[in-house]
C-alpha cells in the first residue's frame, strides 16, 4: 500500500490482505493436514480449509460489489506465519510433539485472521458498507471458532499427548 488518505483506500487494502492470506492458506492447509499426525487435528485443518474457500468467495462477493480487483497485495505476515508451520511440519521428531507445534502455528495464523476481520468489519460499518460488513462478520465467527477447535484439541488431547515428552517430565528439568 503506498499510498493510504482514505478510509476507503485502507478498507480495500486490508481485503486484499485478506484475500491473499485466504488464498496463501488454500495452499497451506492441506500440507499442514497431511504433517498432522492426530486424526482430529488433521479434521481440523481439512474442515478449515472448506471455510477458508468460504471465505474466499466472500471476500469476493465485497471486491464484485465494490467494483475491485481483488489482487495486487502479498500479505508478507502470513507468508512468514505459514513458512514457520511448514518448518514444523517437515521436522523430525516425536508426531504429538510436532502436532502441539502444528496447532501452535494454526493459532498464530488463526489470531492475524482474527485481527484482520475485525478490523476490516469495523472499517466496512464505518463506511456504511452493510453487506461488507455482515459477510466479514461471518468470516470473523468462523476463525473465532476455528481458534477454540484448536485450543480444545490442544487442551484435552495433543498437548497431553506430547507432555511426556519434554525434557525432565515432572520436574524443571534441572539438575543440582
Amino acid at each position: 500500500m503506498a499510498k493510504v488518505t482514505t478510509m476507503e483506500e485502507l478498507f480495500l487494502g486490508e481485503l486484499r490482505d485478506l484475500y491473499d492470506v485466504e488464498k496463501q492458506l488454500m495452499e497451506a492447509l492441506p500440507e499442514m493436514a497431511r504433517a498432522a499426525s492426530s486424526e482430529e487435528l488433521r479434521n481440523a485443518f481439512e474442515e478449515h480449509l472448506e471455510h477458508t474457500e468460504i471465505q474466499a468467495k466472500r471476500l469476493e462477493r465485497i471486491f464484485e460489489v465494490l467494483g475491485e480487483r481483488s489482487n495486487g497485495r502479498k500479505c508478507l505476515a502470513m507468508t512468514a506465519l505459514i513458512n514457520g508451520a511448514d518448518e514444523i511440519g517437515a521436522a523430525n521428531g516425536d508426531a504429538a510433539v510436532r502436532d502441539a507445534g502444528l496447532i501452535a502455528a494454526a493459532q498464530k495464523v488463526e489470531h492475524y485472521e482474527i485481527s484482520g476481520y475485525g478490523s476490516a468489519r469495523a472499517h466496512a460499518e464505518m463506511l456504511g458498507d452493510d453487506r461488507a460488513a455482515r459477510l466479514l462478520s461471518e468470516s470473523l465467527y468462523e476463525e473465532k471458532e476455528a481458534d477454540e477447535r484448536l485450543s480444545e484439541l490442544a487442551d484435552t488431547l495433543i498437548n497431553e499427548e506430547a507432555a511426556p515428552k519434554t525434557r525432565g517430565a515432572g520436574g524443571s528439568g534441572r539438575r543440582d
